[in-house]
């Protein structure tokens, strides 16, 4: 993938090299195409190649990742940085027709983490960036909207408090929870234009208490620190764990200097949250689970990406999407056609609808179970798009254990305690934990697991990996559990809407039961339900696809260097 540089005149021999490029401009390309992804990131990368095929992509800019490395390195910006950046925001004004900190128009941006290697949930996003008190005005002038200016404004406050100003996110739940309480609403959807303004008055009082200073009321302020807090998101704690349990490396290179890192994206925000012709969703171009050949995603209307991705909401099947905004649903069918077509390989898609239009955010190769890579290297192998020698490349030997899933006995006796979603297949029996911290001390005297939450968090990764299972009351398939479960080989339940978890006192309630910590649960990952006790289970037959991939690899085996493996 090649991304699209912002042009300027050739720079003097002592001038900085260029560290910032644009993506949705329609100009041209610079960089090698092997130096991509770890210049530009995932997410940087995926930006600027859609946007060379035409695809709906909001304008914006990528910050390379050597950016991120000087700053954690040394502490401070590298010379020129400062300038790259301030006249790409320009750039991005011209593209937008919009001006960034103008009361009358105001042009906001999203400001993402993108690593070459995809993270999920790992580092840090900010949305909604450049409000304020007098921008949000402009905001709800503009829209003719000002319940949907303030409940952006209150959602910008809660993410770059927690982001960027280190404030414990509860801080801005519990105040969020109060005013639903006081307007006798269940969603943040059903809180009025009043309502939302008062929250704003809220957070930012509870800011400056806590702080002893207000808010940040620049938005070139907050751009430099939302900027600086997600390249430093690199290094979190949750970001560390998870390369060290997926063996990333980011050690040290020659002469000392980092390897890895994150790049940072600012892109011009879309906006989900604009009622019912609007939404967020994500897509994958097969399903994840099983590797079958059908558009799989979801979507949650008058929503922002956040909403969705923590699974603090249930959301829609894309079906549902289908039926109320035909037109974008369309668009993303076609996209996602083009972008496996294009990649080779099945696409997980975000994106955002706006009163009707369709914007993609990002597309990366999709976590998938290891049945559903067979699956997906296999049928990609019999249609052309691959050869059988890339096929078998694709699937990490060492987890073709786990196409021996085991299965639930279909003789046993079961009572079933409720039904959810089947997010990651396998079935397991285990004690039930209600934190991370105690899911790893009951793997650590060798219990098997079950990590039974309202909605996982990225900062429950270290409990996901210990368990065997993950059960959560809210979120969908593409939630954090979902997917983090999918990519580790866990058998995952999400989105049992009849299960009421109560964390501070260690139980939880389904079925008419009550579950409490080191209760013996079981999950079945192939049709959501949730099981009373231990239940019995039978070993799988291998797939045909299975077989089919096994052979390929032992017809490899014979084949020496430089033997067409384009077989059969």
């Amino acid at each position: 993938m090649v991304p699209e540089v912002l042009m300027e005149p050739p720079a003097a021999a002592s001038a900085p090299p260029r560290r910032v490029f644009a993506f949705g401009g329609g100009m041209a390309d610079e960089i090698p195409g092997g130096e991509v992804m770890d210049l530009l990131g995932g997410k940087g990368a995926g930006l600027a190649e859609m946007s060379r095929l035409g695809l709906p992509v909001p304008p914006g800019f990528t910050v390379c990742t050597e950016v991120g490395r000087h700053l954690l390195r040394t502490g401070r910006y590298p010379d020129g940085i400062r300038e790259q950046v301030g006249e790409a925001l320009r750039q991005l004004e011209v593209r937008t027709g919009q001006r960034f900190g103008d009361a009358s128009d105001p042009l906001l941006v999203a400001v993402r983490s993108g690593a070459a290697v995809s993270m999920p949930g790992m580092m840090d996003t900010v949305l909604n960036l450049g409000l304020n008190d007098a921008t949000v005005e402009g905001l709800a002038r503009r829209s003719g909207d000002p319940r949907f200016a303030f409940d952006t404004y209150r959602r910008f406050i809660q993410m770059f408090g927690a982001v960027v100003l280190g404030l414990d996110h509860g801080c801005f739940e519990d105040i969020l929870e109060q005013a639903k309480l006081s307007h006798r609403c269940r969603l943040d959807g059903e809180l009025d234009a009043d309502a939302c303004r008062a929250l704003v008055r809220s957070y930012l009082a509870m800011v400056e208490r806590k702080l002893g200073q207000p808010f940040p009321q620049d938005p070139v302020q907050q751009l430099w620190q939302a900027v600086g807090a997600v390249f430093r998101s690199w290094d979190n704690r949750r970001a560390v764990l998870f390369r060290r349990l997926n063996g990333v490396t980011d050690g040290e290179g020659q002469g000392g200097e980092r390897k890895g890192g994150t790049a940072v994206t600012v892109q011009a925000m879309v906006f989900g949250n604009r009622g019912a012709d609007s939404g967020t969703g994500v897509a994958f171009t097969r399903d994840p689970s099983t590797g079958d050949a059908v558009l799989f995603g979801e979507f949650l209307p008058d929503a922002q990406g956040e909403d969705l991705v923590s699974g603090i909401r249930t959301p829609q099947p894309l079906a549902r999407m289908a039926e109320d905004i035909p037109p974008a649903f369309d668009q993303l069918k076609d996209a996602a056609e083009r972008l496996e077509a294009h990649c080779r390989d099945m696409q997980d898609i975000e994106f955002t609808v706006q009163q009707g239009r369709l914007f993609l955010l990002q597309t990366r190769s999709g976590k998938r179970t290891v049945e559903a890579a067979v699956r997906i290297a296999v049928h990609m192998a019999e249609a052309g798009m691959i050869t059988p020698a890339e096929a078998v490349g694709r699937v990490d030997a060492d987890s073709l254990r786990q196409l021996l899933h085991p299965v639930l006995d279909p003789s046993a006796p079961r009572k079933i305690l409720g039904r959810g979603l089947a997010a990651a297949p396998g079935a397991v029996s285990g004690r039930v934990a209600f934190s991370a911290a105690e899911a790893v001390e009951r793997a650590a005297r060798g219990e098997t697991v079950i990590l039974c939450r309202a909605e996982t968090d990225p900062e429950d990764i270290h409990g996901i990996h210990a368990a065997t299972g993950v059960l959560t009351a809210r979120g969908g398939m593409t939630s954090h559990a979902a997917v983090v479960a999918r990519g580790m080989g866990r058998t995952c339940v999400v989105a049992v809407s009849d299960l009421v978890v109560d964390r501070a006192a260690g139980s939880a309630a389904l079925g008419g039961e009550t579950i409490r910590s080191g209760d013996v649960l079981t999950l079945d990952g192939s049709t959501g339900e949730v099981l009373l006790g231990a239940v019995p289970t039978v070993m799988p037959a291998l797939s045909d696809e299975a077989a089919t991939l096994i052979g390929w690899a032992d017809e490899l085996k014979w084949l020496g260097p430089g033997t067409d493996q384009s077989f059969p």
